[in-house]
């Protein structure tokens, strides 16, 4: 989809959100390195046209290790295995888009980026309507964040060229078929181009 095609956006509304770029994590992302650098082109995209950036990040402590129930089938092992602690080097968020004054940083013990933060509410302070969308992994944070964020009457964009996942098939099918009905699609080209057009 080209950029003609997409609803404009207003910067000042919107927020770019970098989910789960941390040390222990990017490296399970496909072709990683230049992952990181297209989603840094994004996030100075964004800050130089007045938007908001958004980061993300999973990590545990003791007390939310023992508050995951049983019922709970992908985090109690996690739990089970103390990882993800929140002081551990592989929480951090990676030093190539670590935050800047100003931006939001939450920290999530969860998949979706609001459903154990307080991300909406600082989104609503800012006045933002708009999402755009980056993160490891296309099936977890992003697919969890998205369907959300939608039930919450955002406007959402997905980077194409921003999300990865360790399973390229599952990768596409969440783009070419489970994510076009919820959210708009485009490339970090494209989301500079909208940048360029508001």
């Amino acid at each position: 989809m080209s950029p003609t095609d997409l609803p404009t956006i207003a910067p000042e509304r919107t927020a770019l959100l970098a989910m789960d770029f941390q040390n222990g994590i990017v490296s399970l992302a496909p072709d990683a390195d230049a992952l990181v650098e297209r989603v840094k082109g994004a996030i100075a995209d964004v800050r130089a046209a007045g938007g908001t950036i958004g980061y993300v990040r999973v990590a545990f402590t003791e007390d939310d290790w023992t508050a995951v129930p049983e019922t709970n089938k992908a985090f109690t092992a996690v739990a089970a295995a103390k990882m993800l602690h929140h002081e551990d080097p592989a929480t951090g968020i990676d030093a190539r888009i670590a935050p800047e004054d100003g931006d939001l940083v939450v920290r999530k013990v969860r998949f979706g980026s609001g459903s154990t933060t307080d991300l909406h509410q600082k989104l609503s302070d800012r006045g933002i309507d708009t999402l755009v969308l980056a993160g490891i992994s296309t099936s977890g944070v992003v697919l969890s964040t998205l369907i959300d964020a939608a039930d919450r009457d955002y406007r959402v964009f997905v980077l194409t060229d921003g999300v990865a996942d360790p399973d390229p098939e599952t990768h596409r099918v969440l783009l070419d078929k489970v994510f076009p009905s919820r959210a708009h699609l485009l490339d970090t080209n494209g989301l500079r181009q909208l940048l360029r057009s508001a």
